[in-house]
Protein backbone atom coordinates (compact mmCIF):
# COMPACT_ATOMS: atom_id res chain seq x y z
CA UNK A 1 0.00 0.00 0.00
CA UNK A 2 2.58 2.42 1.34
CA UNK A 3 4.47 1.94 -1.97
CA UNK A 4 1.79 1.92 -4.29
CA UNK A 5 0.98 5.68 -2.90
CA UNK A 6 4.57 6.74 -3.07
CA UNK A 7 4.89 5.24 -6.96
CA UNK A 8 1.12 7.37 -7.62
CA UNK A 9 3.43 10.61 -5.97
CA UNK A 10 6.14 10.56 -7.87
CA UNK A 11 4.20 9.86 -11.29
CA UNK A 12 2.22 12.81 -10.46
CA UNK A 13 5.47 14.81 -10.08
CA UNK A 14 6.49 13.64 -12.56
CA UNK A 15 3.26 14.58 -14.89
CA UNK A 16 3.52 18.27 -13.23
CA UNK A 17 6.85 18.69 -14.00
CA UNK A 18 6.83 17.57 -17.78
CA UNK A 19 3.53 20.19 -17.84
CA UNK A 20 5.90 23.08 -16.33
CA UNK A 21 8.89 22.49 -17.80
CA UNK A 22 8.18 24.56 -21.33
CA UNK A 23 6.60 26.84 -19.91
CA UNK A 24 9.63 27.27 -17.49
CA UNK A 25 12.30 27.27 -20.60
CA UNK A 26 10.24 29.44 -22.34
CA UNK A 27 10.61 31.73 -19.11
CA UNK A 28 14.07 31.52 -18.72
CA UNK A 29 15.16 31.89 -23.09
CA UNK A 30 17.46 35.17 -23.05
CA UNK A 31 15.47 38.09 -25.09
CA UNK A 32 17.84 38.17 -27.98
CA UNK A 33 18.59 41.32 -30.79
CA UNK A 34 20.92 40.42 -33.74
CA UNK A 35 22.69 37.97 -32.02
CA UNK A 36 22.93 39.82 -28.67
CA UNK A 37 21.41 39.25 -25.03
CA UNK A 38 19.52 41.60 -23.94
CA UNK A 39 19.26 40.15 -20.40
CA UNK A 40 23.06 39.91 -19.79
CA UNK A 41 24.99 42.82 -18.11
CA UNK A 42 26.69 45.19 -20.86
CA UNK A 43 29.81 43.41 -22.02
CA UNK A 44 33.39 45.50 -21.87
CA UNK A 45 31.65 47.64 -18.99
CA UNK A 46 33.87 49.88 -17.11
CA UNK A 47 34.39 49.41 -13.49
CA UNK A 48 33.55 52.59 -11.60
CA UNK A 49 37.07 53.41 -11.09
CA UNK A 50 40.47 52.40 -12.58
CA UNK A 51 39.30 51.72 -16.39
CA UNK A 52 41.81 50.03 -18.27
CA UNK A 53 42.47 50.50 -22.13
CA UNK A 54 42.01 46.78 -22.90
CA UNK A 55 38.91 47.65 -22.68
CA UNK A 56 38.03 51.03 -24.12
CA UNK A 57 39.36 49.95 -27.26
CA UNK A 58 37.30 46.80 -27.45
CA UNK A 59 36.04 47.37 -31.03
CA UNK A 60 32.46 45.96 -30.82
CA UNK A 61 30.25 42.73 -29.99
CA UNK A 62 28.43 42.77 -33.11
CA UNK A 63 29.17 42.25 -37.23
CA UNK A 64 27.95 44.54 -39.87
CA UNK A 65 27.28 42.03 -42.13
CA UNK A 66 27.63 43.87 -45.82
CA UNK A 67 30.80 45.63 -44.40
CA UNK A 68 32.51 42.72 -41.56
CA UNK A 69 33.28 45.63 -39.55
CA UNK A 70 31.87 45.32 -35.90
CA UNK A 71 30.05 47.60 -33.42
CA UNK A 72 28.73 47.20 -30.43
CA UNK A 73 25.07 46.94 -30.09
CA UNK A 74 22.98 47.12 -26.21
CA UNK A 75 19.69 46.54 -25.72
CA UNK A 76 17.18 46.53 -23.43
CA UNK A 77 16.53 43.71 -20.65
CA UNK A 78 13.40 41.71 -21.51
CA UNK A 79 13.30 42.51 -24.88
CA UNK A 80 11.03 40.90 -27.20
CA UNK A 81 9.35 41.61 -30.64
CA UNK A 82 7.13 44.14 -30.75
CA UNK A 83 8.27 46.17 -28.01
CA UNK A 84 8.13 49.87 -28.99
CA UNK A 85 12.16 51.21 -28.46
CA UNK A 86 14.39 54.68 -28.94
CA UNK A 87 17.52 53.81 -31.55
CA UNK A 88 20.88 55.94 -30.53
CA UNK A 89 23.66 55.68 -33.08
CA UNK A 90 26.83 56.96 -30.78
CA UNK A 91 29.73 58.25 -32.17
CA UNK A 92 33.24 58.56 -31.02
CA UNK A 93 35.62 61.09 -31.28
CA UNK A 94 38.87 61.13 -33.51
CA UNK A 95 42.24 59.04 -32.08
CA UNK A 96 39.14 57.10 -29.72
CA UNK A 97 37.83 54.30 -29.91
CA UNK A 98 33.85 52.49 -30.19
CA UNK A 99 33.77 51.24 -26.14
CA UNK A 100 36.02 54.53 -25.10
CA UNK A 101 32.79 56.21 -26.80
CA UNK A 102 30.43 53.25 -25.17
CA UNK A 103 32.08 54.20 -21.39
CA UNK A 104 32.28 58.04 -22.14
CA UNK A 105 28.50 58.26 -22.99
CA UNK A 106 27.43 55.59 -21.23
CA UNK A 107 23.69 55.60 -22.38
CA UNK A 108 24.16 51.60 -21.77
CA UNK A 109 23.28 52.41 -17.44
CA UNK A 110 19.93 53.96 -18.69
CA UNK A 111 19.46 51.56 -21.41
CA UNK A 112 16.43 49.80 -19.47
CA UNK A 113 14.55 52.60 -17.77
CA UNK A 114 14.00 54.45 -21.59
CA UNK A 115 14.14 51.36 -24.04
CA UNK A 116 16.83 52.22 -25.70
CA UNK A 117 18.74 50.46 -28.03
CA UNK A 118 21.96 51.36 -28.87
CA UNK A 119 24.35 51.71 -32.26
CA UNK A 120 28.13 52.52 -31.11
CA UNK A 121 30.32 51.52 -33.89
CA UNK A 122 34.11 52.33 -34.85
CA UNK A 123 36.02 53.56 -37.57
CA UNK A 124 39.20 51.80 -38.76
CA UNK A 125 41.12 55.12 -38.81
CA UNK A 126 39.98 55.93 -35.40
CA UNK A 127 38.37 59.48 -37.42
CA UNK A 128 35.32 59.27 -39.10
CA UNK A 129 35.15 60.57 -43.02
CA UNK A 130 32.81 59.87 -45.53
CA UNK A 131 34.38 56.42 -46.18
CA UNK A 132 32.28 55.18 -43.39
CA UNK A 133 28.95 56.37 -44.06
CA UNK A 134 27.65 53.54 -45.87
CA UNK A 135 28.98 51.49 -42.70
CA UNK A 136 26.81 53.65 -40.49
CA UNK A 137 23.58 53.66 -42.57
CA UNK A 138 23.77 49.84 -42.79
CA UNK A 139 24.01 49.82 -39.12
CA UNK A 140 20.52 51.42 -39.10
CA UNK A 141 19.71 49.21 -41.76
CA UNK A 142 19.86 46.14 -40.31
CA UNK A 143 18.99 47.12 -36.46
CA UNK A 144 15.76 48.90 -37.92
CA UNK A 145 14.68 45.57 -40.02
CA UNK A 146 15.26 43.92 -36.62
CA UNK A 147 12.81 45.54 -34.45
CA UNK A 148 11.11 46.69 -37.39
CA UNK A 149 10.38 50.41 -38.34
CA UNK A 150 6.88 50.66 -36.69
CA UNK A 151 8.60 50.26 -33.79
CA UNK A 152 11.13 52.95 -33.71
CA UNK A 153 9.44 55.93 -31.37
CA UNK A 154 12.41 58.31 -32.12
CA UNK A 155 16.11 58.11 -33.07
CA UNK A 156 18.77 60.10 -31.56
CA UNK A 157 22.13 60.85 -33.43
CA UNK A 158 24.70 61.69 -30.64
CA UNK A 159 28.49 62.10 -31.22
CA UNK A 160 31.73 63.37 -28.92
CA UNK A 161 34.18 65.76 -30.39
CA UNK A 162 34.97 64.79 -33.68
CA UNK A 163 31.99 62.18 -33.80
CA UNK A 164 29.92 65.19 -32.96
CA UNK A 165 30.85 67.22 -36.15
CA UNK A 166 30.35 63.96 -38.40
CA UNK A 167 26.71 63.94 -36.82
CA UNK A 168 26.48 67.63 -37.90
CA UNK A 169 27.68 66.57 -41.50
CA UNK A 170 25.63 63.56 -41.81
CA UNK A 171 22.17 64.49 -40.38
CA UNK A 172 21.09 66.63 -43.13
CA UNK A 173 22.09 64.36 -45.64
CA UNK A 174 19.67 62.54 -47.92
CA UNK A 175 20.45 59.44 -45.77
CA UNK A 176 19.47 60.55 -41.98
CA UNK A 177 17.27 63.33 -42.65
CA UNK A 178 14.13 61.61 -42.07
CA UNK A 179 15.35 59.33 -39.84
CA UNK A 180 16.77 61.51 -36.93
CA UNK A 181 14.38 62.91 -34.56
CA UNK A 182 16.91 64.16 -32.40
CA UNK A 183 20.76 65.51 -32.05
CA UNK A 184 22.91 65.03 -28.76
CA UNK A 185 26.57 67.11 -29.25
CA UNK A 186 28.98 65.63 -26.99
CA UNK A 187 31.53 68.26 -26.96
CA UNK A 188 30.98 68.26 -30.72
CA UNK A 189 29.70 71.28 -31.74
CA UNK A 190 26.68 73.77 -30.54
CA UNK A 191 24.59 75.40 -33.30
CA UNK A 192 24.64 78.54 -32.14
CA UNK A 193 27.44 80.85 -30.45
CA UNK A 194 29.75 79.69 -27.88
CA UNK A 195 32.82 81.53 -26.80
CA UNK A 196 35.69 79.42 -25.80
CA UNK A 197 36.98 78.80 -21.61
CA UNK A 198 40.46 79.67 -22.47
CA UNK A 199 41.80 76.88 -20.17
CA UNK A 200 44.18 75.31 -22.77
CA UNK A 201 42.50 72.40 -25.37
CA UNK A 202 43.79 70.18 -28.37
CA UNK A 203 45.97 67.89 -26.66
CA UNK A 204 46.78 69.04 -23.32
CA UNK A 205 50.86 69.37 -24.25
CA UNK A 206 52.81 66.14 -25.38
CA UNK A 207 52.31 62.99 -23.95
CA UNK A 208 54.98 62.35 -21.29
CA UNK A 209 56.93 60.05 -23.46
CA UNK A 210 57.44 62.85 -25.97
CA UNK A 211 58.87 65.35 -23.75
CA UNK A 212 62.36 66.19 -23.10
CA UNK A 213 63.74 66.12 -19.67
CA UNK A 214 64.00 69.69 -18.31
CA UNK A 215 62.12 71.39 -20.80
CA UNK A 216 58.92 73.54 -19.88
CA UNK A 217 56.21 72.02 -21.47
CA UNK A 218 53.48 74.47 -23.15
CA UNK A 219 49.93 73.51 -23.84
CA UNK A 220 48.70 73.65 -27.29
CA UNK A 221 46.19 76.97 -28.29
CA UNK A 222 42.86 76.27 -28.29
CA UNK A 223 41.15 74.73 -31.22
CA UNK A 224 39.13 77.34 -33.16
CA UNK A 225 35.37 76.46 -33.63
CA UNK A 226 34.38 74.77 -37.06
CA UNK A 227 33.69 77.39 -39.79
CA UNK A 228 30.18 77.66 -40.34
CA UNK A 229 28.37 75.30 -43.15
CA UNK A 230 26.77 76.65 -46.03
CA UNK A 231 22.70 76.63 -45.25
CA UNK A 232 20.73 77.20 -42.63
CA UNK A 233 22.01 77.08 -39.39
CA UNK A 234 21.72 73.22 -38.42
CA UNK A 235 21.17 72.04 -41.74
CA UNK A 236 18.52 72.11 -43.91
CA UNK A 237 16.41 69.70 -41.80
CA UNK A 238 14.55 69.47 -38.62
CA UNK A 239 15.55 67.85 -35.45
CA UNK A 240 15.86 68.66 -31.69
CA UNK A 241 18.90 69.81 -30.17
CA UNK A 242 21.14 68.70 -26.89
CA UNK A 243 24.17 70.49 -26.40
CA UNK A 244 26.61 69.56 -24.06
CA UNK A 245 29.94 70.13 -22.83
CA UNK A 246 32.69 70.77 -19.95
CA UNK A 247 32.36 74.46 -18.85
CA UNK A 248 36.54 74.86 -19.36
CA UNK A 249 35.79 74.12 -22.85
CA UNK A 250 33.13 77.04 -23.67
CA UNK A 251 30.41 78.83 -22.74
CA UNK A 252 27.31 78.92 -24.88
CA UNK A 253 25.81 82.27 -26.07
CA UNK A 254 22.28 82.60 -24.80
CA UNK A 255 20.79 82.55 -28.40
CA UNK A 256 20.16 79.47 -30.08
CA UNK A 257 19.19 79.82 -34.08
CA UNK A 258 17.51 76.45 -33.57
CA UNK A 259 15.32 77.63 -30.82
CA UNK A 260 14.15 81.03 -32.97
CA UNK A 261 13.65 78.04 -35.57
CA UNK A 262 11.03 76.20 -33.65
CA UNK A 263 9.67 79.49 -32.01
CA UNK A 264 10.67 78.38 -28.34
CA UNK A 265 10.67 80.94 -25.70
CA UNK A 266 13.67 82.20 -24.04
CA UNK A 267 16.56 80.32 -22.36
CA UNK A 268 15.54 79.80 -19.39
CA UNK A 269 17.52 77.66 -16.07
CA UNK A 270 16.45 74.36 -15.08
CA UNK A 271 17.45 72.48 -11.79
CA UNK A 272 20.91 72.03 -11.45
CA UNK A 273 22.33 67.94 -12.00
CA UNK A 274 24.61 66.89 -9.61
CA UNK A 275 26.43 64.20 -9.43
CA UNK A 276 28.17 62.18 -6.25
CA UNK A 277 29.98 59.66 -8.30
CA UNK A 278 32.15 59.77 -11.19
CA UNK A 279 32.52 58.76 -14.96
CA UNK A 280 33.93 55.97 -16.14
CA UNK A 281 36.84 57.31 -18.51
CA UNK A 282 39.46 59.93 -19.49
CA UNK A 283 42.31 60.56 -21.34
CA UNK A 284 45.41 59.10 -19.53
CA UNK A 285 47.49 59.89 -21.89
CA UNK A 286 47.28 64.07 -22.16
CA UNK A 287 48.06 64.55 -18.48
CA UNK A 288 51.18 65.04 -18.14
CA UNK A 289 51.24 67.85 -18.46
CA UNK A 290 46.99 67.98 -19.24
CA UNK A 291 44.90 71.04 -19.01
CA UNK A 292 41.70 71.84 -17.69
CA UNK A 293 40.08 72.47 -21.09
CA UNK A 294 41.21 68.65 -22.35
CA UNK A 295 39.93 67.25 -19.15
CA UNK A 296 41.28 65.91 -15.99
CA UNK A 297 40.53 62.73 -14.18
CA UNK A 298 37.02 61.37 -13.64
CA UNK A 299 35.51 63.13 -10.61
CA UNK A 300 31.88 64.01 -9.00
CA UNK A 301 29.78 67.23 -10.75
CA UNK A 302 27.60 69.59 -11.32
CA UNK A 303 25.82 70.26 -14.61
CA UNK A 304 23.75 73.43 -14.86
CA UNK A 305 21.01 73.29 -17.28
CA UNK A 306 18.99 75.26 -19.82
CA UNK A 307 15.73 74.87 -21.68
CA UNK A 308 14.00 77.03 -24.59
CA UNK A 309 10.68 76.24 -23.64
CA UNK A 310 7.48 76.08 -25.57
CA UNK A 311 9.12 74.88 -28.88
CA UNK A 312 7.12 73.93 -32.21
CA UNK A 313 5.90 70.71 -33.14
CA UNK A 314 7.55 68.67 -29.90
CA UNK A 315 10.91 70.07 -30.56
CA UNK A 316 13.36 70.06 -28.08
CA UNK A 317 16.73 72.69 -27.44
CA UNK A 318 18.49 72.36 -24.20
CA UNK A 319 22.16 73.25 -23.08
CA UNK A 320 23.69 71.19 -20.37
CA UNK A 321 27.03 73.10 -18.93
CA UNK A 322 29.15 70.28 -16.83
CA UNK A 323 31.15 73.09 -14.44
CA UNK A 324 34.73 72.75 -14.16
CA UNK A 325 35.05 70.02 -16.41
CA UNK A 326 36.71 69.81 -19.73
CA UNK A 327 36.66 67.56 -23.40
CA UNK A 328 37.25 64.20 -22.06
CA UNK A 329 35.85 63.49 -18.46
CA UNK A 330 33.81 60.67 -19.08
CA UNK A 331 29.56 61.74 -18.34
CA UNK A 332 28.28 60.99 -14.87
CA UNK A 333 25.52 59.00 -14.20
CA UNK A 334 22.89 61.67 -13.20
CA UNK A 335 23.67 64.01 -16.36
CA UNK A 336 24.11 60.69 -18.63
CA UNK A 337 20.55 60.75 -17.43
CA UNK A 338 19.32 63.82 -17.96
CA UNK A 339 20.51 63.89 -21.60
CA UNK A 340 18.34 61.08 -22.29
CA UNK A 341 15.58 62.40 -20.57
CA UNK A 342 15.16 65.56 -22.37
CA UNK A 343 15.77 63.55 -26.02
CA UNK A 344 12.93 61.04 -24.93
CA UNK A 345 10.62 64.31 -24.29
CA UNK A 346 11.00 65.25 -28.04
CA UNK A 347 9.10 64.53 -30.77
CA UNK A 348 9.99 61.51 -32.39
CA UNK A 349 8.81 58.97 -35.37
CA UNK A 350 10.78 59.83 -38.65
CA UNK A 351 11.04 56.52 -39.38
CA UNK A 352 8.03 54.60 -37.89
CA UNK A 353 5.78 57.43 -39.62
CA UNK A 354 7.88 57.75 -42.76
CA UNK A 355 7.73 55.84 -46.48
CA UNK A 356 11.04 53.83 -46.14
CA UNK A 357 11.95 50.92 -45.92
CA UNK A 358 14.98 49.07 -44.48
CA UNK A 359 16.54 46.74 -47.22
CA UNK A 360 16.35 42.79 -46.43
CA UNK A 361 19.57 41.98 -44.57
CA UNK A 362 22.29 39.98 -46.27
CA UNK A 363 22.41 36.53 -45.78
CA UNK A 364 25.58 35.05 -42.99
Amino acid sequence: MIARRWLKKAACAALLAAVAAPAWAQQAAPSMLLGTNCDAPPIWHCPDTGCEGAVTTQPGNTVEMKSRRTYFLDCPAGYKPGDKVTLVLSLHGAGSYANWQRNYAPFFDVKDKYKLVIMTPGSPTRTWSAADDVYLQNIVDSVVGAVGKQNVERFILAGHSQGGMTSNRIICSDYFKDKVDVRISLSGGRVGPAEWAGRGFANGGAPVWQQVPGQPQTPPAPRLPAAATSGPPGGACDYSFIFTNGEYEMIPGEASPLADKFGCGPRRKEEDVTDPKAGYVWDATRQDPGTDGWGRYPRSGRAVVYTYPGCKDGRVVADVIRLQKGHTEGLEPNVTDKLIGLAVSAKGGKIANGSWTPPAPPAN
